[in-house]
Parts: structure tokens; sequence; C-alpha cells
């Protein structure tokens, strides 16, 4: 079927996978804070590099497409819809929370309950979906603001497993629900994006290389400049 090569780029940990048939050829990483478009293509280069590969060998390009961090999804996109042009290779877009819950089931060990993964917004909101064990969506993509009672229809009668960068601020609130399950410093892995990836490559679907974009889900909105010589 040919290789993939993954980018995920939504949050503070960015990596890099390929995979072919059924395994991970390889996988990079870094945490570097703010080091996304400066750090991107030398994890790309050391990704191809284990695997044994040259770029124009890759069958297809996969990013995750959000939501999560603005400007993280943006260098993540751009590079992807770059190689794609020059390569005149498919891009496959990935959703970057179903990617999370396709780890958090992976990983879990739980055969039962919900899937909540959980990126990190601003202060007590998070950017969330839930997922069956099947990965079918059971309360679609949305940004909330945690509370206590969150999620308490579906606590009520069903386990639920949280996991993710924003899982972990929201633990002191939910996590004394009996049915309330976590997972512990789990993060988003390029390598969660394969199989996702590999099943839209059988399926020829591809996005447009002119008329994709990420999915911000929010608006950004840009701190204000501090004028120099004025107190807070």
């Amino acid at each position: 079927m040919g290789s993939i090569l993954c980018l995920e780029t939504s949050s503070r940990v960015c990596s890099v996978a390929i995979g072919n048939e059924d395994r991970i050829l390889s996988c990079r990483k870094s945490e570097q804070e703010n080091a996304h478009s400066s750090g991107l293509t030398n994890l790309i280069e050391s990704a191809l590099l284990d695997a044994g590969l040259e770029m124009h060998e890759l069958a297809a390009i996969a990013v995750s497409m959000g939501p999560g961090s603005y400007t993280g999804l943006r260098i993540g996109v751009a590079a992807a819809k770059g190689f794609c042009y020059a390569l005149e290779k498919p891009l496959i877009a990935i959703s970057t929370l179903k990617s999370l819950a396709f780890g958090m089931r992976e990983l879990s060990g739980n055969e039962g309950g919900l899937l909540c993964p959980m990126l990190d917004a601003r202060r007590m909101e998070v950017y969330t979906a839930v997922y069956d064990f099947s990965l079918a969506v059971i309360r679609p993509v949305s940004a909330e603001i945690i509370t206590e009672s969150s999620f308490a229809g579906l606590l009520d009668s069903e386990t639920i497993v949280f996991a993710g960068e924003g899982a972990e601020k929201c633990k002191p609130l939910l996590g004394s629900h009996h049915h309330a399950a976590f997972l512990e410093n789990f993060k988003l892995s390029a390598a969660f994006l394969y199989p996702l990836a590999m099943e839209k490559l059988s399926a020829g679907a591809f996005e447009d290389l002119a008329y994709f974009e990420p999915y911000y889900l929010k608006d950004f909105v840009a701190g204000k400049p501090r004028v120099k010589g004025l107190k807070d």
C-alpha cells in the first residue's frame, strides 16, 4: 500500500511517525516549547532516516487537522501541504481528538465504557468529544468549560476514560466520580494518526490541497501587545 508520513503538531508535543502496512516504521517527538516550526523538519528527516526511506517513496502525507493549538495546526498543515504539492502526493487529514481516542483505546486495557480525549484550551476550557470503543461519536467535538457537573448524564450510567493534556487539569473536578477513570501522562503522538490514515488511503479519502484548512473550532484571539512605558 505504501508508507505514510504522519505529522502531529496540534499540542505542546510535536511528533512525526512513518507507518507501512500494519506497523510503525519510525516515530520521533519533541516536547520543546514553541519550537514546532524550527524542529518539525529535523524530526521528519530523522524519521525518514530511521525508516530507510526517501520523501519521494511515500504514498501520502497525513496531518492532524485539529482542534488544538492555532499556531501548531498552521505549522503542521502548511508543512503537509507543501510536501504534497512538491511531491505530488495526496493529503490525508485526521481528527486530532479521534486519533487521541484511538491511542487511548489501544493503551487503556479496558474493553468497555467510553473514551473522552481532552485537549487543553484556556483556563478550565478544553476541546473534547466522546467516543465509544469502536470510535463512533457519542458526543461531537466541542469547546467546553469543565465544571463538576460536566458529563453528569453519561457518568451516571457509563464508565468514561479521560486522557490528554486537558484531562489533567480537569481531574480535580471530575476525578471523584466512581465512573471516571484517567490515563495519566497520556499525550498525543503521530503514531496514533497512522491506522486512521491507512484507512483513508485505502478508501482514497483525500483532501483538496487548494482549499483544505485546519479545524480550529474557535477563532484565534491574539493577546494585546504591551505598550512600552505603560504599566498593567
